[in-house]
């Protein structure tokens, strides 16, 4: 994302220059730390008035990209390879099957949301990340949700989503490798799954369509 910032030099018999610096504020939620004003940014020069850049990076040199942002809702959908193992008697996901789909967020302040539709909502089919940009249209997330039993009455413990996505071109979707880290509440690692994850941008004129 960038700030423009208009620097504008009044006239007052003498052309007097002046330029200051913008404080910068800290991310809403605390995730991330205090965004730092790049050196390049400021270019004072002699002559005409000029139109001045200045960015704030929020941690996650978005700049660093002129094209579209991760930032939106997503319409996700998880595809197993079929390198899984700890899961429960009678449960599998063999490679090509759709092991989740739903519905998340990606926000502004480096957050995410994911609304699974694998998952009833009594055993809690909400759970929430955080994502940092690292490279050109390239996003990682680490994402933590809490697992329950099918009759949503006993709880496992957390599960660790982690995900390395790239954005395309047109900002239209995003693909990369998933995986998934069960633990219990000893924090013994019980389960593992991995795959590809694949997100189409869901916008105000989006037609309903299957989860799965």
């Amino acid at each position: 994302m960038r700030i423009g910032m208009r620097l504008c030099l009044p006239f007052a018999g003498v052309l007097g220059l002046a330029a200051g610096m913008a404080q910068l504020a800290q991310a809403e939620c605390g995730v991330l730390g205090v965004p730092v004003a790049k050196k390049s940014a400021w270019n004072l020069s002699y002559g005409q008035p000029r139109l001045l850049r200045a960015a704030l990076s929020g941690g996650r040199d978005d700049d660093r990209d002129d094209g579209p942002s991760i930032v939106g809702f997503w319409h996700v959908k998880f595809i197993s390879d079929g390198n899984n193992w700890g899961l429960p008697p009678g449960v599998s996901f063999p490679q090509g099957s759709e092991q989740d789909a739903g519905y998340s967020q990606w926000h502004s302040d480096g957050t995410e949301i994911l609304n699974s539709g694998g998952r009833a909502p009594s055993t809690g089919s909400f759970c929430l990340g955080a994502w940092a940009q690292v490279g050109l249209r390239q996003f990682t997330l680490n994402h933590f949700a809490i697992a329950w039993d099918p009759t949503g009455t006993v709880m496992i413990g957390p599960a660790n989503i982690k995900e390395q996505v790239t954005l395309s071109r047109d900002g239209e979707s995003f693909s990369g490798p998933y995986s998934i880290e069960g633990y219990d509440e000893s924090n013994d690692h019980i389960y593992h799954i991995e795959g590809t994850v694949y997100g189409t941008r869901v916008t105000v004129n989006t037609p309903p369509s299957p989860v799965f």
